[in-house]
């Protein structure tokens, strides 16, 4: 299944997951500071982030 989102979201988040609990994303976006800024977000509150274009 993350592989299919992966390669559906070219440059963004595709997905989170915390506590044995995974979330489908589609969060994209336009360059790569606001794409690290967006996992920096997400890992400051617990979850493991799967993203495209670092």
């Amino acid at each position: 299944m993350l592989e299919i989102a992966r390669e559906q979201i070219p440059r963004g988040i595709y997905a989170v997951e915390k506590n044995d609990y995974a979330e489908l994303l589609c969060d994209k976006c336009t360059s790569t500071t606001q794409l690290k800024a967006m996992i920096r977000a997400y890992k400051s509150q617990g979850f493991k982030v799967y993203a495209n274009g670092r």
